[in-house]
């Protein structure tokens, strides 16, 4: 990956606060599927407009970016010590400094391509799809079970999430055009049913993006064009509200040695010259001490 020189204005996670701080302006179209990696000592994510995958080094504040092109949708880390990349219609390996060949291809619409993803604690993947114009619900919820592809009969417009509970009984599920968040019981089956409605946002609030678990099993919110990310108790209380800078937020990884970092996503596209001249943060990584720790994310299973 090529290297960035670190920003004038980057910051170690030793003096964070509660506010966030951007860390690395790195002007991503859409920021989105940070995952902190323990191996690495380094946060990982996705430029899915700019097809570009991004590493994060905290310790040194510097950052690299490799072109892959299309839509890169999340990185997430195997048992296998490899990362799978989501992209458009496929499941591919990232091999160096490129995308191998297609592990899973998806039978699914031309105007479809992945989305967000996480990995329960039996290494099961579970990720969902969306219409990338944002106007049918053909997006849909997958569980990728040892090499396996199962579809879900969850289907939305733009999924997002998932997100798994602190003891791995609950996935949540976020239809972000409709602004909600489904909680699912999460069994043996790739199946999700019986869901019910965790959360809906007022029109006035954003709408319901990226979702992760604390160690306190509180589900941490982002907010496009909500300038903020939430953090919600198990029964469903609003604990607390972070403003942003930037309209449109997308996601939040907790990193660091004890997981204490919590590291966001954002995005610029489709903001006006107008709106990115008040916004000259928008697209950067952020970061900002959590009151909690969070969850290490289980590396997927990708065989018997």
């Amino acid at each position: 990956m090529p290297q960035h020189p670190t920003a004038p204005d980057a910051l170690g996670t030793g003096n964070l606060t509660t506010t966030p701080q951007p860390v690395w302006q790195v002007g991503a179209l859409l920021g989105e599927g940070p995952v902190w990696l323990p191996r690495e000592r380094a946060l990982r994510f996705v430029d899915i407009k700019g097809g570009r995958l991004h590493r994060y080094d905290p310790a040194t504040g510097g950052g690299q970016t490799l072109e892959v092109g299309g839509n890169p949708s999340f990185l997430l880390p195997t048992q296998d010590g490899e990362l799978l990349v989501g992209w458009r219609n496929e499941l591919r390996l990232l091999d160096d400094d490129r995308l191998g060949e297609p592990l899973i291809r998806l039978d699914m619409p031309d105007h479809n391509r992945t989305n967000d993803a996480t990995v329960d604690p039996d290494g099961r993947i579970w990720f969902g799809t969306m219409d990338d114009n944002e106007a049918e619900p053909t997006g849909r919820v997958y569980c990728l079970d040892r090499g396996t592809l199962h579809q879900t009969a969850v289907s939305a417009v733009v999924t997002n999430g998932p997100a798994i509970s602190t003891d791995g009984s609950l996935l949540y599920h976020v239809d972000s055009g409709e602004r909600t968040i489904w909680r699912f019981p999460l069994t043996d089956s790739p199946k999700l049913e019986g869901g019910e409605i965790f959360i809906r946002l007022q029109p006035d609030e954003g709408y319901t993006d990226g979702v992760v678990v604390d160690s306190e099993d509180c589900l941490w919110v982002a907010l496009w064009d909500g300038w903020g990310v939430r953090r919600y108790a198990p029964d469903g209380t609003l604990l607390l509200h972070i403003p942003f800078p930037c309209a449109r937020v997308t996601k939040v990884a907790f990193g660091g040695d004890d997981l204490r970092t919590a590291f966001v996503t954002t995005a610029r596209t489709g903001l006006s010259e107008e709106q990115l001249a008040e916004q000259p943060l928008a697209g950067s990584l952020f970061a900002l001490t959590a009151p909690a720790p969070g969850l290490p994310l289980p590396e997927a299973r990708l065989r018997p």
